[in-house]
């Protein structure tokens, strides 16, 4: 028998489109559509979030109705906190999620359930004390005393510049500033004691233009009485008379990039190969004076922080060194 021609392939009916089965809304899904609109149209819900809105809780009505349940009013915590734990690890069968994306849907899903009791849709809130993940806390990045001390030593040259550069770093080490307080420094925020009356002082301005008293260490203070004396004025000449401390090539205020700049140069040059930024100086001054025994408020007002919590972080840091240093050192701590 002659082969059928190519073209009754073709000609052949096409197979029918995969049919989605979607299941018929539910209670929950009416009053998911209810708060929607709430959030739409009385709160003035911006169109994006409100998308995301609709997104998290079509994940949180699919939850419930895999595991049975269809009303508002059989929401249970136990429901909350699973679905919660589904969002970690995607067990509901969707995508699990980062930590932000997690606590965004969570947020959600309690404004969902505060509007139904407040409605009086429901009579309890089962999510009211069902919080969003947080996010772990991240360790401050510190490189070693010896680290530190390798870039200082290779950052510079003797040219206006380079005093500048060596100057700027031996700053940040010493106060622990932030870059942005650096930069914007003026001369006049600047006292410098040639005797031994005590240690230069420096006039700091830190978030929300919060002013302290930060004391500069002998190594700092020489490195800035060089670069005041044989840098600072024919980096001037090429400017405008601007007040700032640390200077460009051009005589204007050096900035937060450019600081960053000669940070890498120097720890390029001294052959640090990790990732290293101005801030790390300033989590490297904190992490090594509570080594060296610093009471951690003490820490917390050289540093501008607003709250002392801010700054146990680095604690966290030295108790990490503590137990290695342990578990290297003692003969029974291994076994």
């Amino acid at each position: 028998m002659p082969d059928a021609p190519a073209s009754a392939a073709a000609d052949a009916p096409a197979a029918a489109p995969k049919q989605v089965i979607r299941r018929p809304p539910s209670d929950i899904d009416r009053a998911i559509a209810d708060y929607l609109q709430h959030m739409g149209v009385e709160r003035g819900l911006a169109l994006n979030t409100l998308s995301a809105y609709r997104r998290d809780l079509a994940r949180y009505s699919g939850y419930l109705a895999a595991a049975g349940v269809q009303r508002p009013e059989d929401i249970t915590r136990h429901h909350v906190t699973g679905f919660v734990q589904a969002l970690s690890d995607g067990s509901d069968g969707g995508t699990a999620l980062g930590v932000r994306s997690a606590a965004r849907t969570v947020v959600a899903v309690r404004g969902l359930h505060r509007f139904w009791a407040l409605e009086g849709l429901t009579t309890a809130d089962p999510a009211s004390d069902v919080h969003p993940p947080m996010p772990g806390k991240r360790l401050p990045k510190a490189i070693s005393v010896d680290e530190v001390t390798r870039i200082l030593e290779a950052a510079g040259t003797d040219t206006p510049t380079g005093l500048r550069d060596r100057a700027l770093l031996e700053f940040l080490y010493s106060t622990g500033a932030r870059i942005s307080e650096a930069v914007g420094l003026d001369v006049d925020d600047l006292s410098l004691q040639r005797d031994v009356a005590g240690p230069a002082i420096v006039r700091l301005f830190g978030k929300g233009s919060k002013e302290r008293l930060v004391p500069l260490g002998s190594y700092g203070a020489r490195a800035l009485d060089a670069y005041l004396v044989r840098g600072r004025p024919l980096l001037a000449a090429k400017g405008k008379g601007t007040p700032a401390l640390f200077l460009n090539a051009r005589g204007g205020r050096i900035s937060r990039q450019s600081a960053w700049t000669i940070l890498k140069a120097a720890a390029e040059k001294a052959n640090i190969t990790k990732d290293v930024s101005p801030h790390t100086l300033r989590h490297s001054f904190a992490t090594h004076l509570l080594q060296g025994g610093a009471d951690v408020r003490v820490v917390q007002e050289l540093l501008g922080h607003a709250s002392v919590t801010t700054t146990q972080v680095y604690t966290l840091v030295t108790a990490d060194t503590l137990r290695e240093i342990y578990a290297a050192a003692h003969p029974r701590a291994l076994g």
